[in-house]
């Protein structure tokens, strides 16, 4: 016995509202295809359903017997489907996004607040860690998207998209602030203290090929597990850092740090919105996807 469920959910509204011609209203169907439907789960099952009149119809003990199993099967997957359909839109839907500390100070945090205005209703899950774990949980599945400062890597079916330009820049505390009254060169800070993150992380490559550039190689004195220590570190004078300007901003205007000029220009970073190509995303992160591209300040 294998009737379709097409055939169950027509039963489910015949018995529920004991009328053919409204049961094809619901099903947006005609009544015709209705009667079909359930003649041939009558045929299939081998009894009758139902006891017609020229008031509707009722079910027969068989048909009670079987309702009493269809109905609140056919609730549970009605009410799967709405709940399934929330969450795909807007309303009450979700996105999960992943980001590294950079890309939400420097720019995420204030378009999240900006979405979520709109969008009261929609939840945010933000991951945040290194770029290579953010693509990680990507790549996986676990994240509708990442928000990532370059250099990374990715591969088909991953796409980038350029968000924001990132100006990064040298900074000491007042120890070192007798720095900031000439430019200085990348060689010379084999002098002083640096500060900055493992050589694991994409953060460490991009100065390490700034340095290189220049015939230079780059050792931090102090390693630091994630770049929110940065500042931190920079204004208690353990150290020069570099970070994003963006970060700094705050402790610049209030001299709790200090921007340390360098004859050597440090190259533009810049924030992307990395996606799978091959994978669509729900109405909630393709709106947000869309807001971010629609406000990015950088050529894509």
């Amino acid at each position: 016995m294998s009737a379709s469920f097409d055939y169950y959910r027509t039963f489910y509204y015949v018995a529920k509202y004991k009328n053919f011609t409204r049961a094809a209203v619901v099903l947006l169907s005609s009544q015709p295809s209705v009667t079909r439907s359930i003649q041939n789960l009558e045929s299939e099952l081998g009894c009758r359903l139902f006891i017609r009149s020229r008031h509707g119809v009722a079910l027969t003990p068989e048909g009670e017997t079987l309702y009493r199993y269809v109905a609140p099967a056919c609730e549970r997957i009605l009410r799967g489907e709405e709940e399934l359909g929330l969450s795909l839109g807007l309303h009450g839907g979700a996105v999960s996004i992943g980001a590294t500390e950079t890309a939400l100070h420097c720019m995420l945090l204030d378009r999240l607040a900006s979405f979520q205005k709109e969008h009261a209703d929609v939840k945010i899950r933000i991951s945040n860690g290194t770029t290579s774990h953010v693509l990680s949980e990507l790549r996986e599945g676990r994240t509708d998207m990442a928000v990532v400062p370059t250099p990374f890597q990715i591969e088909k079916p991953f796409s980038s998209a350029r968000l924001k330009p990132v100006r990064s820049i040298l900074v000491g505390g007042p120890r070192f602030s007798f720095l900031c009254a000439r430019k200085n060169s990348l060689k010379s800070l084999s002098g002083y203290p640096l500060a900055g993150l493992p050589a694991a992380t994409m953060s460490h490559q991009f100065y390490a090929d700034f340095f290189a550039s220049h015939g230079l190689s780059l050792h931090y004195d102090i390693e630091l597990a994630s770049a929110d220590l940065l500042l931190p570190v920079a204004a208690h004078n353990l150290g020069l850092a570099f970070m994003p300007e963006d970060l700094a901003a705050g402790a610049l205007s209030e001299n709790h740090v200090f921007a340390i000029p360098l004859r050597e220009e440090i190259p533009l970073r810049h924030i992307c919105l990395v996606r799978n190509a091959g994978s669509p995303l729900g109405a909630a992160a393709r709106c947000l996807a869309d807001m971010l591209l629609a406000e990015r300040t950088d050529e894509s």
